[in-house]
């Protein structure tokens, strides 16, 4: 048996009993509207660094998840159709609505109008703050999931568990 191995089978790492979802989560995850854009969502979660993040309505209630494999699911299936360009622009036809000519080197951007309703995941996974971790561990393996979401009596988010915050309060055991 090689050096790594052997170390690996003399250790073991545990959750301490005794500990809640309020315990481990993260409070007041960031999150978005349902009501956001693709272009919003991709800004939101990069500038975070972030691979995920719930989708809450106007009460502040989860509603789906939107990750990052969401988006490139979307992307992939996208069907854009580029509209024909003309033989030529006359350089008065380039105003905006309100007539103001555009400056030299204008361009157009073709952004994506798609909600984050229209594509996040519309299930959400929750437990309450005063769940076992067993629970939440037993939980996430089960419904193959890389997070769970933490809300109150009333629905409203108010955490995130995900493997990582799982991993950090392993413990030698």
């Amino acid at each position: 048996m090689n050096a790594v191995a052997s170390a690996d089978a003399g250790s073991r790492l545990i959750l301490r009993a005794g500990l809640q979802a309020a315990d481990v989560m993260t409070p007041n995850p960031l999150s978005l509207r349902d009501v956001a854009t693709v272009k919003e969502a991709v800004a939101f979660l990069i500038d975070n660094g972030i691979s995920a993040a719930p989708v809450i309505d106007r009460a502040g209630r989860p509603v789906g998840v939107l990750s990052r494999s969401d988006l490139v699911v979307h992307e992939r299936e996208k069907v854009e159709h580029v509209a024909p360009a003309p033989q030529y622009y006359d350089r008065s036809d380039l105003r905006t609505a309100v007539g103001e000519r555009l400056p030299e080197g204008f361009q157009v951007e073709n952004t994506d109008q798609s909600r984050v309703s229209d594509l996040m995941t519309p299930v959400v996974f929750s437990v309450t703050p005063h769940t076992p971790v067993s629970k939440v561990v037993e939980q996430m393996v089960d419904l193959k999931v890389h997070r769970l979401f933490v809300v109150d009596a009333n629905g409203v988010l108010v955490g995130v568990i995900s493997a990582l915050d799982l991993l950090r309060h392993l413990a030698p055991g």
